[in-house]
C-alpha cells in the first residue's frame, strides 16, 4: 500500500489563529479517518435536521465516522489533485464535495451502507420559505382540534376565526398554503399546528472510494465528469 500523505503540512490562510487551529484539526482528524477506515462515501443531504442526524450518527458509531462543515477544508484534507491527493485517487472525491455534502468514513460492507442510506428517511415539519408538496384548505366551521385559548394566535396568523360557544370556528374556507408555492411564516406555524409534516430529511450517496476501487452512485454523474473537472 502506498505510503500515506497524511502529515503533510497544509497552508490554511486568510484565518485568525483560533480558526485556523481549527480548521487544521479538521483536517488531521480527517486525515486519521483515511486510515482508520476501509472505505469514504461522499454523501449530499435534503431537509437536514441535526437532531435527527445525531441519532443517525450514533447509531453508527461503532463503525463509521460522519464529517460535515466546509467542503474546501474536506477538500484539501483528502487532496484535491493528483499532485497532492493523500492516497490514490482520493482527488475524485473531493471533485464530487459541493453544496450539501459530507464525508462518511465506515468499515461497513457497501451493500450495507447502500441499504441504510437507501432507507433513511426522516419526516418532520417544514419551515419558511420550503415549498409546499401539497394545497392544504380547511373548510368553514368548528375546528375541534383547537382550544377556546387558541383563538387570537389563530387570528394573528392570518385565519378568519371567531369562537361561538367556546369553540373554535372558521368563518370561511381557508387556504393555508398552495402546491409548489413558498411557505409563509404564518402558513409553517398553521401547519405544525394541525400536525403536517412536509418535510422529509434523506441522505443520499454519490460516491464511493476504497484502495481497491472507486464507484460514482448519483444519477447523472459518470467518472468522466470527475476526471476531467
Amino acid at each position: 500500500m502506498p505510503k500515506s500523505k497524511r502529515n503533510k503540512a497544509v497552508t490554511l490562510s486568510k484565518t485568525k489563529k483560533k480558526g485556523r487551529e481549527h480548521k487544521e484539526s479538521i483536517v488531521n482528524s480527517i486525515r486519521q479517518a483515511v486510515d482508520d477506515y476501509n472505505s469514504i462515501y461522499v454523501f449530499s443531504f435534503e431537509n437536514m435536521r441535526n437532531l435527527k442526524f445525531k441519532e443517525f450518527r450514533e447509531q453508527l458509531k461503532s463503525s463509521s465516522r460522519f464529517f460535515l462543515g466546509s467542503n474546501k477544508v474536506m477538500q484539501i484534507s483528502l487532496g484535491r489533485s493528483v499532485s497532492d491527493e493523500i492516497r490514490p485517487g482520493l482527488y475524485k472525491v473531493s471533485k464530487l464535495l459541493h453544496g450539501d455534502a459530507g464525508l462518511y468514513f465506515t468499515n461497513l460492507p457497501k451493500e450495507e451502507v447502500q441499504r441504510l442510506f437507501e432507507e433513511y428517511e426522516e419526516h418532520d415539519f417544514t419551515r419558511t420559505g420550503n415549498t409546499a408538496i401539497e394545497k392544504v384548505e380547511l373548510k368553514e366551521g368548528p375546528l375541534d382540534q383547537f382550544t377556546h385559548e387558541m383563538e387570537p394566535f389563530l387570528r394573528k396568523q392570518g385565519m378568519p376565526v371567531r369562537l361561538n360557544k367556546g369553540v373554535v370556528e372558521l368563518v370561511s374556507d381557508f387556504v393555508v398554503c398552495e402546491e409548489g408555492k413558498p411557505l409563509s411564516p404564518e402558513s409553517a406555524r398553521i401547519l405544525r399546528l394541525l400536525g403536517i409534516k412536509m418535510a422529509t430529511f434523506r441522505l443520499h450517496l454519490i460516491c464511493q472510494w476504497s484502495p481497491q476501487d472507486f464507484e460514482v452512485y448519483k444519477e447523472g454523474l459518470d467518472l468522466s465528469d470527475v476526471e476531467s473537472s
